[in-house]
């Protein structure tokens, strides 16, 4: 699972602090062009850091059905449909860089499902939820995934980098 049935990433927010378990963000930041989340994602940053725009420089796509308004000084479009619709305009943006799909799994599942999505960098804490937002809520399962790299980070956590086989669209 990637959050609690009510959105809640307490559980997670804990290890913010550990030492090492953010290693490699910025190199990864570093790689990103474009970002897409979905209305969900965007609604818990909006709630959970009023104040501040994490994302300030990168151009930002808002998958949602609701009507939000842009914090001062970000580059947030907002969008409504299908995921194959804005791709080509995602990857514009995003230039020689990534495209980076923030948050939880229902966006991603729909890039998955469209032949969009070609890696999937997972982090595993160790938190065993039980229950909540499922990490990739697929149509169905996918052929076996190939581990590009996995690393251990601060002693807490496991990276797990996947590239997802090639499927015709």
């Amino acid at each position: 699972f990637i959050a609690s049935p009510d959105d809640d990433l307490g559980w997670l927010m804990q290890f913010e602090s550990v030492d090492g378990v953010n290693e490699g963000i910025e190199s990864f930041m570093a790689g990103v062009g474009c970002i897409a989340m979905g209305g969900d994602t965007y609604r818990w940053l909006m709630e959970h850091q009023p104040d501040t725009w994490p994302y300030p420089n990168i151009p930002c796509w808002v998958f949602t059905h609701h009507e939000y308004s842009a914090p001062a000084g970000a580059d947030i479009t907002f969008v409504r449909g299908d995921v194959t619709e804005f791709a080509p305009d995602l990857l514009e943006d995003a230039g020689p860089k990534n495209v980076w799909l923030l948050g939880g799994g229902e966006l991603v599942a729909q890039f998955a499902d469209a032949g969009l999505l070609e890696e999937i960098i997972v982090t595993v804490v160790p938190v065993v939820l039980g229950a909540g937002k499922p990490l990739l809520p697929l149509k169905g399962p996918t052929p076996p995934l190939e581990l590009v790299s996995s690393r251990i980070l601060g002693g807490a956590a496991a990276e797990l980098h996947y590239r997802l086989p090639r499927r015709p669209r």
